[in-house]
């Protein structure tokens, strides 16, 4: 997107970045809301010490950075004078005044973020396919419910 030069089509992909950050801002903090309200399941008995630490540490880091993420975007879009219109039709207030410094400072701040989620989003794929494949326990099928209501009916 930053790569295009200014047209329509680039105005309409930065809309569409900016409802689907605030989307996952608003979807997280629902998630949130209801995860205080029924905690997760424990993590299996098997799994050492460090890895269960290792296992929160990766999940607040994963909520972290979906607040973290779409926020840095909305206060980058803030400091550079572009209001942000969730689907169009609702306008979202501007959390700064606008500043150009500023703007390009939380670029670079929202850019990094995005690698850093990137990251986290990478090694939790990752660390559910080695269990489900090496450890063969039922992380996998505990973070997807559906899958056990498939693989009954095959």
């Amino acid at each position: 997107m930053t790569d295009m030069e200014l047209s329509p089509e680039k105005l309409q992909y930065y809309s569409w970045h900016k409802w689907t950050g605030v989307s996952v801002l608003w979807v997280t903090v629902a998630r949130l809301t209801w995860r205080f309200f029924n905690p997760a399941p424990d993590v299996p008995e098997l799994m050492h010490t460090h890895l269960k630490f290792m296992a929160h540490l990766g999940h607040f880091g994963l909520y972290f950075l979906c607040i973290a993420v779409p926020l840095s975007g909305w206060l980058m879009s803030s400091a550079k004078g572009v209001q942000t219109v969730w689907f169009g039709i609702w306008p979202i207030p501007d959390l700064l005044s606008k500043d150009k410094e500023l703007g390009n400072q939380l670029r670079q701040l929202h850019e990094t973020l995005n690698w850093v989620f990137i990251a986290f989003i990478s090694t939790h794929i990752l660390a559910a396919l080695k269990h489900h494949f090496i450890n063969k326990d039922l992380v996998l099928l505990r973070m997807l419910p559906i899958l056990p209501f498939f693989k009954s009916r095959n």
